[in-house]
């Protein structure tokens, strides 16, 4: 099962965590792995490209983990656009795990 552990204080994302593995098809064909994959990484992808963040992220191909980490100290400008992203990011993971729930669970930690 993917697991994704979302850290939220104040109404905000700081942080998000990914690991595990969805195990609905074999690897190459598991398309809720790879949903999860596109959105994610495609979220970190867009607050590097049009933002002027540059989050912390650490990785393992090992297990499916990424971890990802906003800085603290960037403008409230740049602050509200990557929230707009995350927001983003957890409303489509939301959509993929309500079809398919027994393979991925999201958690809000506030």
């Amino acid at each position: 099962m993917i697991k994704i552990t979302f850290d939220v204080a104040q109404g905000r994302i700081h942080s998000f965590t990914l690991s595990g593995h969805a195990d609905f098809a074999k690897k190459g064909s598991d398309i809720v792995c790879a949903g999860v994959s596109a959105v994610t990484f495609g979220a970190v992808n867009a607050i590097e490209s049009l933002t002027d963040v540059i989050p912390e992220i650490k990785q393992s191909g090992q297990g499916g983990y990424l971890n990802c980490v906003i800085p603290e100290d960037i403008s409230e400008s740049s602050r509200e656009k990557v929230q707009l992203l995350l927001d983003g990011m957890l409303v489509s993971l939301q959509t993929i795990e309500h079809d398919y729930g027994k393979y991925m669970k999201i958690i809000l930690r506030q």
